[in-house]
């Protein structure tokens, strides 16, 4: 299946419709490390007739005054402070339905604080979306790995994707869940969001690019995950604390559920753990496993001396998943940038 994938895996193109506007859109909450380079990477796209708009989710640091000097020498740029966070709703998604209000382009572009959108990303992602008809063009973005920890668990997001999801998230599949979505870097029609409710429609949820991906096809629209590794890229944690509450925080949204998580367990543990425990017998298997792991590195340009932590990178994914759904059975919460999630 990962050869089928990454040989289906497509990089973005096509040529910008007459009358495109492009809403690039950033929620922002303590980002003050990151909105400046994020910001000047958004406003750097050309070809394209273009707003971007960061709303201030809370911020309790320097973020806003970050954008608001940029804004004072770019008129593209404005600043949106977000309402007070409702019951019952994730945090970035609030600040999402929030930008979406304020945007007036014909696509909107969700972008996460953390991500750098290389040259002419914007304008692919739309050229694309006119090409192939679809509503939603989304990407994982080049993931920059600078520690051990970001090591052990970022990788396993492509190799979800590349070694288990038919197709990886093409158009042609139609199914909703089938649909895939990455929701760092994710390109939506205005109007088809606004059919769909927006976010709104998924308003409680911590996943919200793949829920969005199947909220799109439930109501009959094309989605496409394609090739983001040259689109942008995106440290997503610095070090292994934060990389582990930050996949924990939306676990249960994926594999950590009562049913799946034994299975999935199965699946990887047997595939990508028991071979190395097992050898010389399996050096076979071992060697097929380190061969995926490799050629999703070079697909998605991830640093190569990941690859052979692939067995203790997926023991820690299924110990982030054994810990959430623990967590969740007992009715535990999490906490993400101040804010506690899930049951008290």
């Amino acid at each position: 299946m990962a050869a089928v994938n990454l040989a289906l895996l497509r990089v973005p193109h096509g040529a910008i419709p007459a009358g495109a506007k492009l809403s690039i859109l950033i929620p922002a909450r303590d980002e003050e490390a990151n909105i400046r380079a994020c910001v000047e990477s958004a406003l750097m796209q050309s070809g394209i007739a273009l707003e971007v708009i960061v709303m201030d989710d809370g911020s309790r640091d320097a973020t806003a005054a970050i954008v608001r000097e940029i804004a004072a020498r770019d008129p593209r740029l404005r600043l949106e402070q977000a309402p007070p966070l409702p019951k019952d709703w994730a945090g970035k998604v609030h600040a999402c339905a929030r930008l979406a209000e304020c945007a007036t382009g014909t696509h909107l572009l969700f972008l996460d604080a953390d991500v750098r959108l290389e040259a002419g990303a914007a304008a692919a992602m739309l050229g694309h979306a006119a090409r192939t008809n679809c509503a939603m063009v989304s990407g994982v973005p080049r993931q920059v790995i600078g520690s051990l920890g970001e090591a052990l668990t970022v990788p396993i997001i492509n190799l979800l994707l590349a070694g288990y999801l038919p197709a990886m998230g093409r158009a042609f599949t139609r199914m909703p869940g089938m649909a895939a979505g990455c929701g760092q870097l994710q390109l939506v029609e205005h109007a088809a969001y606004t059919r769909i409710g927006g976010h709104e429609s998924l308003k409680t949820s911590m996943h919200d690019g793949l829920k969005l991906a199947r909220a799109l096809r439930r109501a009959g629209e094309r989605t496409e995950l394609v090739q983001g590794a040259h689109l942008a890229r995106c440290r997503m944690y610095e070090g292994f604390a934060a990389s582990w509450n930050g996949f924990l925080k939306n676990a249960c949204e994926g594999m950590a559920t009562p049913i799946g998580l034994p299975i999935w367990t199965a699946l990887l543990a047997g595939g990508f753990i028991a071979p190395f425990l097992l050898l010389p017998d399996t050096a076979l298997a071992a060697a097929l496993a380190l061969g995926v792991r490799a050629a999703i590195t070079r697909q998605t340009r991830e640093p190569w001396w990941t690859i052979p932590l692939l067995p203790f990178a997926v023991l820690t994914a299924l110990a982030i998943q054994w810990t959430a759904l623990t967590r969740a059975v007992r009715g535990g919460q999490t906490s993400w940038k101040g804010r506690a999630y899930g049951q008290a």
